[in-house]
């Protein structure tokens, strides 16, 4: 009884240092106290499965990150948009995009229209980016150093922010 007593002082403990690591991994207060209570309980409910040579401190942080990932991959899913559409055009965009008004498709048609004036070797890591591939893949993919894939992706991004400098 002592150990159990002995494991929730610990865990009491550590509630401040809990708090500040999960604003840092949430940026919102509301999120972060909501984080540290799911961490709490969980740490509670496996109170048996911590082994007393282990560090306790890193032991409770592994839970809130793992708690944290978790619910982020959950939230990931659910915004994922289906798009039954023929052209699949709107597939993972998000309901905000802004198409579904005449100016919002005349807006994706210039930009579309503006990465399409792109030399290859600019547009194709471009394009690549934006369709979530990361750095090294398209490094990878492309057979190019990271350093060049970033400043051409870099690049891109820039003539595209001074030719649509008008949308800001």
């Amino acid at each position: 009884m002592a150990d159990s007593a002995l494991f929730k002082q610990k865990l009491l403990g550590l509630q401040s240092n809990l708090l500040n690591f999960a604003y840092q991994l949430t940026t919102n207060r509301d999120a972060a106290q909501d984080l540290v209570q799911d961490t709490t309980l969980k740490a509670l409910d496996n109170e048996e499965k911590y082994v007393d040579n282990v560090n306790f401190k890193g032991w409770v942080f592994t839970i809130m990150r793992n708690i944290f990932i978790n619910n982020y991959r959950r939230q990931v899913r659910t915004a994922t948009v289906v798009d039954t559409s023929e052209d699949l055009y709107h597939l993972n965009l998000s309901q905000e995009s802004g198409l579904s008004t005449p100016e919002g498709s005349y807006a994706m048609k210039e930009i579309s229209s503006v990465i399409a004036s792109f030399s290859e070797e600019y547009r194709k890591p471009f394009t690549l980016f934006m369709a979530g591939y990361k750095y090294a893949e398209i490094a990878d993919k492309m057979s190019l150093p990271l350093g060049t894939v970033k400043s051409r992706i870099f690049f891109a991004r820039k003539r595209l922010q001074e030719t649509l400098k008008d949308y800001r």
